[in-house]
């Protein structure tokens, strides 16, 4: 048996290992899309082995027999539709959550990609190559067809020698570390594959279980090198933000977050928040047609939810919606956001800055001292959420060199990703069982410290793959 692999090696998106049977039986774990800057990999430097990711290989699609999803994040599953248009005719695995959200993640990714065609097409002055979607809608809903869901707990059969367990990740909903069983020959071999790592005690969600002991171990390392802001003290700092920005300065927050996780734990936190009567009267605006969608999503898997959660239900049967708030699928009303001169809360994604609706409202709010963008996670280096992370003072948008006289704020409290510690708690179990571990999903640097710190806690054998490298087991 070995592994090859084939994404998020050294990078913090586009997740994709192969494990090859001996009978050549071919698993593949994760199929995402790399999301490092607005090319998405496309172009650039072409000694670089990221370039290009998205739109080629490692492995023949066609030879891949199954596929099994971490969780439903568009850096882990964003080429689904891709692989299954390129020739792949086996079953995908994913839990229930992570099935119903695929749906409707992928075929909004597929109206973008289409969407930017049609726009490249229509600029395209000069005989250039045009850019082409990767999928178009029409791939997301036959790949759909080929989706088994199961719950978590339950060991399933993916080959006569290979069953896999689905446990809870807490990192989104329906997210599940994944441990496979596998028998050759005379001796069976457990793989497990964290997939992303969630935060204990967060809101909405349970927390992260740890997986069964393991003989190997595909790690995330995304804050392997971090400690994050504690939960505490959240609600109060996110409420001075919106007190100084909405009713001392008379401005705009703006929070960019993912569609996914980020926005209901936001909107969960500002309804406890209006509850308690805390929250100024000022609108709030989710402006994201996915996000509307994903929070449908969400309401109809309470299996997911944490007992706080719960009890919360019992007195407040939608903890996603309260007056004030309102949810915009349509263009024209996320471009009226842009015409309020008044205070207001704008949620929208990308989480990163580097794609959707926020990238308007970074474009026409950038430049006002009275606004605040508040960043709620993790950002790639390049994007805009990246650079202004890193205190840029400009920014280029669309074409235009924009000055960042808005305050920007972090708290990366709201992360879905556990830091070094909450890692470090998840795989403890793995201690003086696990014979090597391989990180990905991080960026090289924070990749040494945390193999660094796992040393130091008793772990031995701790890899770094590089894009497209195999280990035989």
């Amino acid at each position: 048996m070995k592994i090859k692999f084939c994404g998020a090696a050294r990078e913090v998106t586009g997740s994709c290992h192969l494990i090859t049977l001996e009978d050549n039986f071919r698993i593949l774990l994760d199929c995402g899309l790399y999301q490092g800057g607005d090319d998405d990999g496309r172009s650039g430097n072409t000694a670089n082995p990221i370039t290009g990711f998205n739109e080629k290989w490692l492995f023949s699609p066609r030879d891949i027999d199954c596929l099994i999803l971490s969780h439903a994040h568009i850096d882990h599953t964003g080429r689904v539709p891709k692989l299954a248009a390129d020739g792949f005719r086996g079953k995908i695995y994913a839990t229930h959550a992570t099935r119903d959200l695929c749906a409707i993640m992928l075929l909004d990714s597929a109206k973008i990609q289409e969407a930017d065609a049609e726009y490249d097409h229509k600029k395209n002055k000069h005989n250039q190559p045009e850019k082409k979607p990767l999928y178009v809608m029409d791939d997301v809903r036959r790949a759909m067809q080929q989706f088994v869901s199961y719950n978590y707990e339950q060991w399933f059969q993916v080959h006569p020698n290979v069953r896999v367990l689905y446990r809870d990740a807490g990192h989104i909903l329906g997210s599940a570390s994944v441990t496979l069983e596998i028998k050759e020959g005379d001796r069976t071999i457990r793989l497990g594959f964290t997939g992303d790592i969630g935060r204990p005690h967060r809101p909405i969600l349970g927390d992260p279980l740890p997986m069964p002991e393991a003989d190997y171990l595909i790690c995330e390392s995304t804050y392997g090198d971090r400690e994050h802001e504690s939960a505490p003290g959240e609600a109060e700092h996110l409420i001075r933000i919106v007190h100084h920005t909405c009713l001392e300065k008379k401005g705009k927050l703006i929070i960019p977050a993912f569609s996914v996780g980020r926005t209901q734990e936001i909107v969960y936190m500002l309804d406890q928040l209006h509850q308690a009567g805390k929250l100024p009267k000022v609108p709030v605006f989710v402006d994201s047609p996915l996000a509307v969608n994903a929070t449908e999503v969400f309401v109809n898997h309470p299996e997911c939810f944490d007992h706080e959660l719960h009890q919360y239900m019992l007195d407040n049967d939608n903890p996603f919606g309260f007056n004030g708030l309102s949810y915009i699928r349509s263009v024209d009303g996320s471009k009226k956001l842009n015409t309020i001169h008044g205070p207001c809360i704008i949620i929208s994604a990308s989480g990163m800055m580097n794609a959707g609706r926020i990238r308007h409202h970074l474009f026409n709010n950038i430049e006002n001292k009275r606004n605040t963008f508040l960043i709620v996670g993790y950002c790639t280096p390049n994007t805009p959420g990246g650079q202004l992370r890193e205190g840029a003072r400009s920014l280029y948008v669309f074409g235009q060199n924009l000055q960042v006289l808005a305050d920007v704020e972090v708290m990366d409290s709201f992360s879905a990703h556990g830091d070094r510690v909450e890692m470090l708690d998840f795989i403890r179990n793995q201690q003086g069982k696990v014979k090597k571990i391989w990180l990905v999903h991080g960026t090289i640097d924070r990749q040494e410290k945390w193999r660094d710190y796992l040393k130091e806690n008793g772990f031995g054998s701790v890899g770094i793959p590089e894009l497209g490298e195999e280990e035989m087991l």
